[in-house]
């Protein structure tokens, strides 16, 4: 059966998956669809195939989080190697030159406050950045290459948790914002130092407010369907906004605000003022996202 003629079923919520080396982000949601017998899913943020780690699923209603997650931090562990460049910018590639030179932890720890804070990243050829309606992996895979502009993303923290002199090959622990590419990161590494760089794996072990040990398997996730237990994995589609404080509403304010009438200050239980909040229902129910604008309390996001 084709996702297009799944039914809904019903189900709404958030499974944080340990998605597995060797499958795209499509090929997780693609294997979810069929496991729950839903159409209806989206995922929290891309991860190459060769990467591991976090990446939040999100089914049902739960599916429109995936644009507004409050929760913007990405972590990773990222193995690298100097000495080496790719046209990938990791070891799956073709490899396109090679050096000899000696790097030691010092050279490397002297030059990596150099990528935390704001910094510009040229995207890679092979990523899903789309110029002109066209991915940039689709064009590199023809053997082509376009200019590409360098955008503005944001490392919180990098630091080097391992590093073999004798071998240059180590590992990198990153926190940075959405849309930080660690195979450029790792490649602008090796050329500031000199020697190319290239990354062999790739764990994230955060993203979207989720981590790794909330994730679920495949595998789990699996065993759980076929005992008919999928929905009991879900956990609820608030959860993705617990950076945002609650708002609660009375029976008769739940109604009007459901109509979508904007309330008065008074009429909605506020823990503190704030643009955004978590809103509930009467019932205790999650009703999306509100918030405060010109001193009425309005809807920002509707999951009901």
């Amino acid at each position: 059966m084709s996702a297009k003629n799944y039914r809904d079923s019903g189900l709404c919520g958030i499974i944080p998956v340990m998605k597995p080396q060797g499958w795209t982000s499509f090929d997780v949601v693609a294997k979810l669809r069929g496991l729950l017998k839903t159409r209806r899913i989206g995922h929290g943020g891309t991860l190459d195939p060769m990467a591991e780690g976090v990446l939040p699923v999100f089914v049902g209603k739960a599916a429109k989080c995936c644009d507004i997650l409050p929760d913007k931090r990405k972590s990773y562990t990222a193995g690298f190697r100097l000495g080496e460049k790719t046209d990938t910018l990791d070891i799956t590639g073709n490899i396109l030159s090679r050096c000899g030179k000696a790097v030691s932890a010092d050279e490397i720890n002297a030059i990596l406050p150099e990528f935390t804070g704001e910094i510009m990243q040229v995207p890679p050829m092979f990523s899903a950045v789309k110029i002109d309606g066209r991915k940039l992996c689709d064009i590199a895979r023809k053997g082509e290459t376009v200019e590409r502009k360098a955008r503005q993303v944001f490392v919180e923290s990098i630091g080097l948790a391992a590093y073999d002199e004798s071998r240059r090959e180590g590992v990198l622990r990153i926190d940075c914002g959405k849309g930080t590419y660690v195979r450029t990161i790792i490649d602008d590494l090796g050329e500031r130092l000199g020697a190319g760089g290239v990354m062999t794996s790739l764990l994230r072990t955060y993203s979207g407010g989720f981590s790794l040990e909330e994730c679920l398997t495949l595998e789990r996730i699996a065993e759980s369907c076929a005992a008919g237990r999928g929905g009991d994995l879900l956990l609820p589609t608030d959860a993705a906004f617990k950076l945002y404080p609650e708002a609660r509403l009375g029976e008769r304010e739940t109604a009007m605000y459901k109509n979508g009438v904007r309330l008065r200050r008074e009429q909605v239980e506020l823990s503190c003022e704030a643009e955004t909040c978590r809103v509930y229902g009467a019932d205790g129910d999650f009703l999306g996202l509100g918030g405060m604008k010109d001193g009425e309390f309005v809807s920002v996001k509707n999951f009901f």
